[in-house]
């Protein structure tokens, strides 16, 4: 499970709470009226009023609620369309996705990016390996961690074919 998805179902049973809640303070002020008919008394339109915020507020809560699920789908929908992406991954390069060094992008399943450098990523197209922005790295360090990668990628991925 990704994190941005434990994120979204932690909201989501948030606002389901408050849904909940949002109901039964509702429905608890609607039974304190003991069944009274609000057009003869004196504020009864104030009471009307107050209800009828409290249903608004029930519906935008209720439209937070769908928009959450309708997110959480969306995140399962990526996490399955990167995972049959490595599938047909070579060897090394799923290799170095479980040990942590390479990071899938989810939007596209194809990009990687490598833990500690910024800004740089390695692309896998056509059974070739490319790298995109590696000009952006301004520091020695992250440019000697992407160099020996992508290097070490590169020798793998020709032993193995």
């Amino acid at each position: 499970m990704s994190k941005r998805l434990e994120i979204l179902e932690g909201s989501l049973t948030k606002k389901k709470a408050a849904l909940s809640g949002a109901f039964d303070a509702h429905f608890a002020d609607v039974k304190s009226a003991n069944g009274q008919p609000l057009n003869d008394k004196r504020n009864g339109h104030v009471t009307l009023n107050r209800w009828k915020k409290q249903s608004d507020g029930i519906r935008s809560k209720l439209a937070g609620v769908e928009l959450t699920e309708r997110a959480i789908e969306r995140e399962e929908g990526k996490i399955l369309q990167s995972a049959s992406a490595m599938a047909g991954m070579p060897q090394p390069i799923v290799n170095l996705v479980e040990a942590g060094t390479l990071i899938q992008w989810r939007k596209h399943p194809t990009t990687f990016f490598v833990d500690g450098v910024d800004k740089a990523r390695i692309q896998y197209k056509g059974g070739r390996l490319v790298h995109r922005y590696a000009s952006a790295i301004k520091d020695k360090g992250q440019w000697a961690i992407f160099r020996d990668v992508v290097n070490g990628l590169n020798h793998a991925l020709k032993q193995s074919a």
